[in-house]
């Protein structure tokens, strides 16, 4: 999956930071660009012994938000989940001097076993099927009984307010992202259709989740995993740059988006009960996670999975907006751009519906 570097670095001075802080890695490098990462510009680094690592790194020029792009966090959290039996990869150094190639950055292990990019999981038996979903959950749930006090994490974020940190946050890089103006068409991204309707809907007190104050990762899915090369068992979580102190049903309702958010690039009905074989139902996600995490999601997951669909709307016009600015890292960044305003409407249907199942309950 690493090919082609779609953004240069400074290898000459990318050598000589690790010559004198990471003498594990051998130079001289050979370097690849990983096609995923829509974020973080994330790049394979060949030893000259052969050995494999991984830089993230944050994307060049002028950032559209303070929040995003947080490697330091990345770097954080993993090096901290190190001490526990959450699957993590090594992080070795953590570079915050843009002076040397351009950013801040960090190297961690290359982990060497199966990225399924598609969630069904093609192209392996029902059985493993299940076994790699179930592990997937399993391990999301060991991940959200962690205690970030435990692990010394305790700063790392607030145990309450978290849906209301998040509105503001992601109501804050909403308003920057449609400013963004595309440099060949000068034509701004533009507001999402109904988000401040939206906004107000998911800021109501009386309908949000109460808060639970564990870690979360903030985009935990099947692509974000490394899976063993042989055996149904997770070896790492990858991409944690959104990860904070919250509330697991944002987690969950991640995972478990392919069952319920339409738009995306898979189809819909082969998360029907059945379609895939091996492939379990939501219910059964839910009923693995309950049992593994000794909290049931259940009665609040329809009101996630609408945060969840407003927040992903948010995501893809961040997208949408550093492809306008030529700083987006992912080589199909102008194919997630055109679904910026069909995955808002969808939010926005969900949310409808969610208004209309609290109005018959008295709610609202």
């Amino acid at each position: 999956m690493a090919g082609a570097v779609r953004q240069q670095i400074d290898i000459p001075a990318l050598e000589r930071y690790i010559e004198l802080n990471v003498p594990l890695i051998k130079t001289p490098l050979e370097v690849k660009q990983f096609g995923f990462g829509q974020s973080n510009p994330t790049y394979q680094l060949i030893a000259a012994d052969g050995n494999k690592f991984v830089m993230r790194k944050k994307p060049p020029g002028q950032l559209l938000s303070k929040t995003a792009h947080k490697v330091e966090r990345e770097y954080k959290i993993i090096h901290a989940l190190e001490q526990t039996d959450v699957p993590v990869p090594k992080a070795y150094c953590l570079c915050e001097d843009s002076s040397v190639i351009g950013t801040p950055f960090y190297i961690m292990e290359f982990l060497d076993g199966r990225i399924f990019t598609d969630p069904t999981i093609p192209d392996v038996a029902p059985g493993e099927r299940t076994a790699l979903w179930k592990d997937a959950v399993r391990t999301l749930a060991k991940f959200h009984r962690v205690v970030p006090k435990s692990v010394g994490l305790e700063t790392f974020g607030k145990p309450s307010g978290f849906y209301d940190r998040q509105i503001a946050t992601f109501t804050t890089v909403s308003k920057a992202q449609a400013q963004a103006v595309d440099v060949e068409t000068n034509e701004p991204v533009g507001d999402l259709p109904h988000f401040m309707e939206m906004v107000r809907f998911f800021q109501d007190k009386s309908a949000q989740p109460k808060d639970r104050g564990t870690l979360v990762h903030g985009d935990y899915k099947i692509d974000n995993l490394v899976f063993h090369k042989s055996e149904p068992r997770v070896i790492g979580i990858l991409d944690w740059e959104m990860a904070t102190v919250g509330h697991p049903l944002s987690d969950f309702c991640n995972l478990t988006s392919p069952y319920f958010l339409e738009g995306t690039e898979y189809n819909a009905e082969n998360f029907q009960p059945g379609a895939v074989p091996g492939l379990p139902t939501r219910e059964d996600c839910l009923r693995w996670y309950s049992e593994f995490a000794g909290y049931d999601p259940t009665p609040e997951i329809v009101w996630g999975d609408a945060f969840f669909s407003w927040r992903s709307s948010v995501i893809m016009q961040g997208i949408k907006a550093r492809y306008a600015l030529r700083q987006a890292s992912s080589a199909r960044a102008a194919e997630y751009a055109q679904k910026t305003v069909p995955f808002a409407l969808g939010a926005w249907e969900r949310v409808q519906k969610v208004q209309n199942g609290l109005r018959q309950k008295g709610k609202l």
